[in-house]
């Protein structure tokens, strides 16, 4: 077949990117896979972050840009057989048969417009990354979408775990993005301050690793974070290769991950982590995870078994002070993180986006 995928968002280098061009680099390998970007490079860079052979796809002229007229969109998209189409909200005109993914909620969005629900009967299947996510898009426009996790290690690669060899260190990992108010999507700056609390209540040994990710216009936001930590054993990596990034996997103890706190979810749900492919991650590589008891994450931890989930600042402090104290703790926790995130396996990804596509 000739398959279309297109992700708006491809320069960021995200999270979602790694669903969609993980599905390209799979699809390639048995079909005619373009990746619709008017920059080359950013599939190299891709290929590089994410560890992907994407060598059998090509880069193709943007058919989805604003530039483009609608019906020179719709008459382009005829040429393929599928267009998977990773949407921020909008949904496209196609001429091709059709597969929407959604990587959060929509709220914004008039999903039973008419436009929207004309545009809908060419949609073969949405699909979405949690359950979490499924729940405001089938309301939204009314459809019955399909479940499919994100990818995050295929089983023969998946990490080996020295437990003697870790750190006292705590990990978080995140693109840095600003929401429209101000706040940070990933909420650096308030782990930062907790982070800070328990330094100051006397724990000692311990330390903070900020690992970042974020494009040249949101530079500044990183140098806010530097001048936050100084004088507390916190570290901040910008934009760091694979590697890099499985190294300080492999080195913590405890994961936190923040998206949602301190947010009204009722008003903004998108604002919560829409599933956590970085918790999953740190979970197979024997952290424990200590994360916000919000959107997708709440699919992933069970609260005391495989992590600890926690509803605001002072049950982040209380939750992961405990496990400072209680080094058998955090080795029976990861243990079993381990054994929880091997259900998010890029393996598995590949056989059910077969059985859509399907």
């Amino acid at each position: 077949m000739r398959i279309g995928i297109f992700d708006p968002y491809l320069d960021a280098l995200g999270g979602g990117e790694k669903y969609m061009l993980t599905a390209a680099s799979y699809l390639s390998k048995k079909h005619d896979v373009s990746i619709f970007w008017d920059q080359q490079d950013v599939v190299q860079d891709a290929a590089k972050r994410f560890n992907l052979d994407l060598s059998k796809t090509k880069i193709v002229n943007n058919i989805f840009s604003a530039k483009v007229p609608l019906y020179k969109k719709y008459l382009s998209s005829k040429k393929y057989d599928i267009i998977f189409f990773l949407s921020d909200g909008s949904l496209p005109l196609s001429g091709s048969k059709l597969y929407v993914h959604f990587q959060f909620p929509v709220e914004w969005v008039n999903g039973k417009s008419f436009f929207n629900q004309f545009k809908k009967r060419r949609i073969k299947k949405i699909i979405c990354n949690s359950y979490f996510t499924k729940a405001f898009i089938d309301t939204k426009f009314n459809v019955d979408s399909e479940i499919l996790y994100p990818p995050t290690y295929f089983k023969n690669n998946f990490p080996k775990v020295e437990f003697k060899n870790k750190q006292n260190q705590i990990l978080n990992v995140g693109r840095l993005s600003s929401l429209p108010d101000g706040g940070l999507f990933k909420k650096q700056d308030l782990l930062i301050n907790a982070f800070k609390q328990i330094i100051d209540s006397g724990t000692k040994d311990w330390e903070m690793v900020l690992v970042v990710s974020f494009l040249d216009r949101d530079k500044e936001l990183v140098e806010k974070l530097k001048k936050q930590a100084v004088g507390y054993p916190i570290k901040i990596f910008e934009n760091v290769s694979l590697d890099e990034l499985n190294k300080f996997y492999s080195q913590a103890k405890v994961y936190w991950h923040a998206s949602g706190l301190g947010e009204d979810l009722k008003t903004h749900p998108e604002r919560a982590e829409h599933f956590g492919i970085t918790t999953v991650e740190a979970m197979l590589n024997g952290l424990v995870p200590v994360v916000m008891n919000a959107g997708g994450q709440k699919e992933i931890i069970r609260d005391f078994q495989d992590g600890f989930l926690f509803n605001n600042e002072e049950e982040l402090i209380n939750k992961t002070t405990s496990l400072i104290k209680d080094e058998a703790l955090i080795i029976k926790i990861a243990k079993q993180a381990q054994l929880k995130a091997n259900q998010f396996s890029t393996d598995r990804f590949c056989e059910k986006l077969d059985e859509i596509f399907r």
